[in-house]
């Protein structure tokens, strides 16, 4: 187990490069991150993490989570045992050193009514989206054909302020995927919980809600429901965008920021060996991206006009996933494989001392 003594603050953490950005700034501190508490360890990359709705009876801090290699599914209550679901059939990975297998879940906002769980997972021949219930796993497949490579599978799901199901890809090793309209690589996807497309989508007819994408691995929304996105680069620039519908985001043509008006900038952008950013949740005004290539958790102001800062820097090695759970406690992910691998949740600050 890891110990609170190997937890390091931010402050002597490299800042990020970042182009769109010019100064340093204080960052609203709302989590402590020196007071970690290990909810499970002995894990084997897991990658997927969501709660259950609190009036489940099972309470806000239950979590279910998979591991994406083994395809397996669990629960777990902060402070109680790890407890396994069971195994997702069908799911196709190519172990360690891939990115394929069980990839992002998200818990219905319908769950305490249906009881579904939507996931995000590499088959045979592509990589899909289905919806499971836990007592069976047989996943309903509503979303398929999503290009699928050794690497730059997406995979992150998560449901919407306006209810609909948001679904990250990767250009499946291929940039021309992301730039190409009829191929679903290389996007962030907008669906109803059905599979079927939204009406009011950019292109009628099509789940793309937007394009240029190289590797999505995150995204979550402001209490003023402005959509963030984070992307892996390939040598010089990881990325954090701010999402807007029918906007297209450059790759390949672009990493990083550029000169070309057809393409959206990053808001903020990271040399790739310090980032490799994953996993995101966002939180007032400060966006915190999971970082695996850059072994810690960076925090990015979204006023003022700051440089991002980070946290937890080579404290617990690579970092998946963060989520920030209904009682308000951040659960962090890590990436290491092995079996050496942890979820660790940090509280939140009391709110009289929280900078707002």
């Amino acid at each position: 187990m890891l110990g609170a003594g190997a937890v390091t603050l931010a402050t002597s953490a490299p800042a990020a490069s970042s182009a769109a950005r010019s100064r340093v700034t204080a960052i609203p501190q709302y989590f402590e991150f020196d007071k970690p508490d290990i909810v499970a360890e002995g894990l084997d990359y897991p990658w997927g993490l969501d709660f259950y709705p609190a009036s489940t009876g099972t309470d806000a801090t239950t979590a279910l989570f998979n591991q994406r290699d083994t395809a397996e599914m669990f629960s777990v209550k902060a402070g109680g045992a790890v407890e396994r679901i069971g195994s997702i059939p069908g799911v196709k990975s190519d172990g360690d050193g891939n990115e394929t297998g069980l990839l992002g879940l998200a818990v219905a906002p319908t769950f305490n009514d249906d009881g579904l769980v939507y996931i995000y997972f590499t088959a045979e021949d592509d990589n899909r989206v289905g919806r499971v219930k836990l007592d069976s796993l047989e996943p309903e497949i509503i979303l398929d054909g999503i290009p699928k490579a050794e690497h730059h599978n997406g995979g992150r799901l998560r449901f919407g302020p306006d209810g609909m199901l948001y679904v990250t890809t990767g250009d499946a090793m291929n940039g021309d995927n992301a730039q190409d309209i009829e191929s679903l690589g290389g996007k962030i996807l907008r669906i109803n919980p059905d599979g079927s497309v939204p009406s009011d989508n950019p292109t009628s007819g099509s789940p793309v809600f937007t394009l240029g994408h190289r590797n999505v691995e995150g995204l979550d929304w402001t209490p003023g429901k402005d959509l963030y996105a984070s992307e892996l680069g390939e040598d010089t620039w990881d990325e954090l965008n701010h999402i807007e519908a029918g906007k297209n985001y450059g790759w390949p043509d672009v990493e990083g920021p550029g000169d070309n008006p057809d393409y959206v900038d990053p808001i903020a952008t990271w040399h790739t060996e310090d980032a490799s950013p994953s996993g995101v949740s966002v939180h007032i005004d400060v966006v915190y991206v999971a970082a695996l290539r850059g072994e810690q958790l960076w925090q990015v102001p979204l006023t003022d006009g700051g440089d991002p800062v980070a946290v937890l820097h080579g404290t617990y090695g690579r970092l998946r996933t963060v989520e920030e759970a209904p009682d308000g406690w951040l659960w962090v992910a890590t990436a290491n494989g092995g079996g050496g691998d942890s979820i660790i949740r940090f509280p939140a600050l009391p709110a009289a001392r929280r900078a707002v």
